[in-house]
């Protein structure tokens, strides 16, 4: 009888600990609080613009193509703000790489597309946050601007 207790507490145990880990929220978080962070302040290029949603930006010269970029971090001891943030940067820090490369000056119609389902704000991105990670899915124009 006892054997059969413990076996029902490891199956109970494992079964939650699983809905535990299985957690998949998604939310959106602002820009701007990402945008003027230290961090982005630092790391984003000034000469390579970025432009989300239908921002306004200067006419474009030339438009090298769409690109997407899907990244993740590590939640672990971070608020889900902190690791979205996180993961945002370097998103969009893969697009500029992915715009100098190109010959491009900018990234324009940012959007967000997290698991594929476009969300397009100019004052917000999604981010997916597990138990133990983080992710931003974004994709956009890579142009030449005038």
């Amino acid at each position: 009888m006892k054997n059969i207790l413990n076996t029902a507490l490891l199956i109970t145990i494992l079964f939650a600990s699983s809905q535990a880990m299985a957690r998949d929220d998604q939310k959106m978080h602002s820009l701007e609080d990402a945008l003027n962070s230290a961090a982005a302040k630092e790391k984003l290029d000034p000469e390579i613009k970025l432009f989300f949603g239908n921002q306004t930006h200067p006419a474009v010269a030339k438009t090298l193509g769409e690109w997407k970029t899907n990244k993740k971090t590590n939640g672990f001891n971070k608020s889900d703000k902190e690791a979205c943030e996180w993961t945002l940067l370097s998103a969009l820090l893969e697009l500029q790489d992915r715009a100098s490369k190109e010959g491009g000056n900018a990234v324009i119609n940012i959007k967000s597309n997290y698991k594929n389902k476009e969300t397009s704000s100019e004052t917000e991105y999604m981010c997916g946050s597990g138990a133990l990670m983080s992710g931003v899915a974004l994709k956009g124009d890579v142009v030449k601007l005038k």
